[in-house]
């Protein structure tokens, strides 16, 4: 058996969890946050409302790189009495002729908290250190433009 490398964040936000629930899942919210700072999305399909195949492409501001990012949308589980809400997907890069990469599992989780909502992203499965350094800075990144997102929400 092959390991693999597992990454998790927690951010925690002040609004309901409906709201953080739409801005996490809902497609035009989505492309509010989506993807590290210095990208631009100009094409993403994800729709988080049903199952099935997902892609987005981005570009690099300042250098111009396409990247192409493609998977299946797993499951969804939508928040509800008092449970916490999640939805699953799974993630591979393409390379310069569109061969996709190794394929890894990322998870949204939203849940409540004394003061709002909790969101922890879950990227599973990752081949390698190298790997997983990689999706760290750029989840990092793309969190910060989320929580920039998230200041302007109303609860």
């Amino acid at each position: 058996m092959k390991d693999t490398q597992e990454i998790e964040f927690i951010r925690d936000y002040s609004v309901s969890v409906d709201r953080l629930w739409r801005a996490v899942t809902d497609p035009a919210d989505l492309v509010q946050w989506f993807g590290p700072e210095g990208v631009r999305l100009e094409r993403c399909a994800l729709n988080f409302s049903r199952q099935g195949p997902w892609s987005c492409e981005m570009i690099g501001l300042e250098s111009g790189t396409r990247f192409k990012v493609t998977g299946v949308v797993t499951h969804i589980r939508p928040p509800g009495d008092g449970r916490a809400g999640s939805v699953g997907f799974t993630w591979a890069w393409h390379d310069d002729d569109d061969r996709r990469g190794a394929e890894s599992h990322v998870t949204f989780t939203v849940a409540a908290t004394g003061s709002g909502a909790r969101l922890t992203v879950t990227h599973r499965a990752l081949p390698d250190i190298e790997s997983a350094q990689g999706h760290s800075r750029g989840w990092l990144s793309t969190l910060t433009k989320l929580d920039s997102f998230a200041a302007g929400l109303e609860t």
